[in-house]
């Protein structure tokens, strides 16, 4: 594969029989700055592909010859790594989960609106461009020693991944949107980012809990209100985006927005304005918007209860924090964290837990995540009448539902599944070499080789 000059832009491939949405696509992209090429068919687009490496193929669905579909799948067996959008004029879900389960990025429908595949292009450019700078693997690897991260505890393979993550975007004040179930941490998740941006030292942070809120009170909480403008409204009042002006805001339940509020935050988004509530002055901010959801925003948009073009402007990167029940490999260091915390609060000498009470939070399913579990040690240290936690201060459900999981996880199983996961991806990194995975790694080929042996990695491998 060749790579032709594009004068460093990203190089868009355009493919649609529809001679119109061909040139109009190109005309648009072209003014973003991409670098474009337009195909007619799908036949086409594959010779292209063979002379010119895309960042990114935009195709229509419904083609003579060879269809979007086919012409997906063929994509994938040239370069499995080039993203693809599909286009279609014939919306239906099914066809949307083909698209997805076979490799697509994303699908749209058409008529095409302009801003909604601008913003759609630049957040999957972006995210590419940070799989670029080896976020994905090679830093998480190498890394893989943190425990406590900006007061984020957790040391398994996920976490390092969003360490890293993190860490990837201190120089950017991109837009990001952290996805998790209730209790996993989004809020020190926003924090860290916040922390650990340079641009963003000594700038303001404001944070706004926006599903505690009604939708009125919401409004004027966040963008401000007029004297007079609703019963209570005394004085002037500043918001809460102004308050964050030039520094950052984090929007946390951000699904708790009406659709009403939701048009006037993608008109911040897309052009730093707004107006108080009750006032027709138009205020000028350059605000960072952090925000959070527990919620599938993608279901909500089916439902019609969310913006897709908000979503895009908000989703330019994106956290996913995993539950705790996949990161059991963390759960004794929470433990131990908690302990130290809420045996100091109520001055008391606790410092550690029985293996059998630890078997018992390690087999438990922690439906309400990081939160429940910090609830459950610090009503287990108020209880405790030994210097450790035991089984018997544990609450009676804990301990019911952690027997019907017995022997689902094993202690020293779940310490080591972070250890064996980092192998394998090390491994697939370099395409088996155990001389470069245990470089990666930062162990010798000896120790690499035994610990290979111990997880039964080494069954129909070619040596390296």
């Amino acid at each position: 594969m060749h790579n032709n000059d594009f004068n460093g832009k990203p190089h868009i491939l355009v493919v649609d029989d529809e001679p119109l949405i061909r040139h109009s696509l190109r005309e648009l992209l072209s003014h973003c700055g991409y670098a474009v090429t337009a195909c007619s068919d799908g036949k086409e687009a594959l010779d292209t592909l063979k002379q010119h490496h895309a960042h990114l193929i935009l195709t229509d669905i419904k083609m003579p010859h060879m269809d979007g579909i086919e012409l997906l799948k063929q994509i994938k067996i040239i370069n499995k790594n080039t993203p693809v959008i599909l286009m279609t004029s014939y919306a239906s879900i099914e066809n949307a989960v083909k698209a997805i389960k076979l490799g697509a990025y994303d699908y749209i429908t058409k008529p095409i609106a302009d801003e909604e595949i601008k913003i759609l292009i630049s957040r999957l450019l972006e995210q590419e461009r940070l799989k670029e700078e080896n976020i994905e693997l090679k830093e998480a690897l190498s890394t893989t020693n943190r425990e406590n991260f900006h007061q984020i505890i957790g040391k398994s393979l996920k976490m390092q991944k969003i360490y890293s993550l993190i860490e990837a975007i201190s120089k950017s004040r991109s837009t990001v949107l952290i996805q998790g179930e209730s209790g996993t941490g989004k809020r020190l998740i926003a924090h860290a980012l916040y922390k650990c941006n340079e641009q963003e030292k000594g700038k303001p942070f404001v944070e706004v809990s926006c599903g505690a809120l009604t939708d009125t009170l919401l409004e004027s909480e966040l963008f401000g209100h007029a004297k007079g403008s609703f019963t209570g409204a005394i004085k002037d009042k500043e918001g809460r985006f102004e308050a964050a002006n030039t520094g950052t805001i984090f929007l946390d339940e951000i699904d708790a927005f009406s659709l009403t509020l939701q048009v006037k935050l993608l008109r911040v988004l897309q052009d730093g304005e707004f107006e108080r509530v009750g006032e027709n002055k138009t205020r000028q901010i350059d605000v960072r918007i952090i925000s959070a959801t527990n919620q599938h925003l993608e279901d909500l948009i089916i439902q019609g209860k969310f913006r897709k073009d908000l979503y895009y402007r908000l989703n330019i990167i994106s956290i996913n924090l995993p539950p705790l029940r996949e990161r059991k490999e963390d759960i004794p260091l929470l433990v131990r964290h908690f302990i130290k915390k809420h045996s100091k609060n109520i001055s008391k000498k606790i410092d550690k837990i029985t293996e059998d009470a630890l078997m018992h939070l390690i087999n438990y399913q922690w439906p309400g995540n990081i939160r429940e579990l910090e609830n459950i040690i610090e009503r287990a240290t108020v209880l405790s009448k030994n210097t450790e936690i035991k089984v018997e201060d544990l609450p009676e459900f804990l301990r019911i539902k952690s027997q019907e999981n017995k022997g689902a996880f094993k202690l020293k199983t779940a310490l080591e599944s972070p250890e064996k996961e980092a192998i394998i991806q090390a491994l697939e990194a370099v395409q088996g070499s155990r001389k470069e995975a245990s470089k990666i790694l930062g162990i010798n080929r000896t120790t690499l080789y035994k610990k290979m042996c111990k997880f039964g990695l080494l069954k129909n491998e070619k040596r390296k």
